[in-house]
């Protein structure tokens, strides 16, 4: 099997299908972001993997890509099939970059504690979403650097934590890097500059919508437990995953955030449920959502997403100005209006890009910090997901100050945890608080 396919093989749903081949193979040629590197930058940089799925070992692949001069030296996760997977990948593509010796692939659901512990620099955190409140601010608390995947919370209390910890990396001067990969793409970059500077009048509304189709499930295996099955198969668990809107769809509603300043909304409404994805190995999650965020003033942004066989798919969003409209989709990143611009430069491959500018962050000593803006993206999924579950409107003030936690304390993982599943949410029924 080729790398690249490994890594495919690896990865959660084919996340990484848009990125080359070449640079999941680890092409020979220098990566531009290794130009960007300082003179004389010869110390080392440590990098520690937390999370070893298809999305940890991709994040793995880019950093040791994104300086001439870094090392991946330890490596965690709750499985040993799913660390030795991505430590076997990732040691034939790096042979001399990645140095992990037996006593620090770590094990268990206190593996985190010992990558961070095991004099790293820069930490990886690509585990299921409902740790990486905790993983983030374990972390952050030993002065590591640190690369957050996305989202980072699935309700209040780790988005208040996330918060915390983001304010204690300007404190200690680390810097924190979002998975919201769109951030780092040039044709966006470029175009939501042209939004945010006006170019299409005052914002009157967003529109988001991306329509896929089903995803992956595990079988369940003689001998696993009901935690097992579940860390598995966790998209489908909204106590992990945080339902598809705030783990997958969480993309769309962060370009809607960028475009509109990322300003938080006033209040959500919204509606959602399952229709073809019905049976139990589903676990408690939807496979539609249609929310409504008013930010005031007229302004409104809309989501629109599914996860169905059998349907059209289409992943679009669309900008509505007073002086014209912004539209990205199907490779396109274009403005209609009084002035017509369609992006033609120069194209790069973002999730490289990420651990480019991070890695070049700590190099020059001047830390990067989207903290703010992945805790506010984040909390549009999760706020999106608490209107659907419930039918009820719920205003961002009211949903940020919830402490209704889906997970439990992370001191309490265990393989015996039974953690009940909630029932599939009925609108209407489900509470909210």
């Amino acid at each position: 099997m080729k790398m690249a396919e490994k890594f495919y093989a690896l990865s959660r749903r084919g996340f990484l299908k848009s990125t080359s081949a070449a640079v999941m193979a680890g092409t020979l040629l220098p990566h531009m972001g290794l130009a960007k590197q300082p003179v004389g930058s010869t110390n080392t940089l440590k990098v520690g993997l937390i999370g070893c799925g298809g999305r940890g070992a991709g994040a793995a692949s880019q950093a040791l890509q994104a300086d001439p001069n870094v090392v991946l030296t330890a490596m965690g996760d709750v499985f040993q099939d799913r660390l030795d997977e991505s430590y076997n990948a990732l040691v034939e593509m790096y042979p001399d970059k990645v140095k992990v010796d037996k006593t620090h692939r770590f094990i268990g659901f206190d593996a985190y504690k010992k990558v961070i512990d095991s004099d790293v620099d820069v930490v990886l955190l690509a585990t299921p979403p409902a740790f990486r409140p905790d993983h983030m601010m374990a972390a952050i608390e030993a002065g590591k650097h640190a690369f957050c995947e996305k989202p980072v919370a699935i309700d209040a209390p780790g988005v208040r934590k996330v918060l915390a910890a983001a304010k204690k990396a300007k404190e200690k001067k680390v810097s924190v890097v979002s998975g919201f990969c769109f951030r780092y793409d040039y044709p966006k970059r470029a175009l939501f500059q042209k939004i945010l500077n006006g170019e299409i009048g005052e914002i009157k509304h967003v529109y988001t919508v991306r329509n896929g189709e089903q995803l992956w499930s595990k079988p369940r295996q003689a001998g696993w437990t009901d935690m097992e099955y579940q860390l598995r198969n966790w998209l489908y668990y909204d106590w992990l995953s945080g339902d598809f809107i705030t783990e997958m769809m969480v993309h769309s509603l962060d370009l809607m955030s960028w475009a509109l300043g990322d300003k938080n909304p006033i209040s959500a409404t919204g509606t959602g449920g399952r229709q073809s994805r019905v049976d139990a190995i589903y676990g408690n999650a939807y496979d539609h959502f249609a929310v409504e965020y008013d930010y005031g003033k007229g302004v409104k942004g809309i989501h629109f997403s599914r996860q169905q066989d059998g349907c059209s798919t289409t992943n679009r969003l669309e900008v509505a100005g007073t002086k014209g409209n912004a539209f990205i989709g199907s490779g396109k990143h274009e403005i209609s209006g009084k002035v017509n611009w369609h992006y033609s430069g120069e194209k790069n491959d973002m999730y490289q890009t990420e651990h480019d500018e991070l890695f070049a962050s700590v190099r020059n000593g001047k830390p990067m910090n989207d903290g703010e803006v992945m805790a506010r993206s984040s909390m549009l999924g999760v706020l999106g997901r608490m209107v659907a579950y419930t039918g009820q409107t719920i205003t961002w003030e009211d949903a940020l100050n919830s402490n209704v936690a889906l997970s439990p304390a992370i001191d309490q993982y265990s393989w015996d945890l039974k953690w009940a599943t909630a029932p599939v949410a009925r609108p209407g029924i489900t509470k909210a608080f």
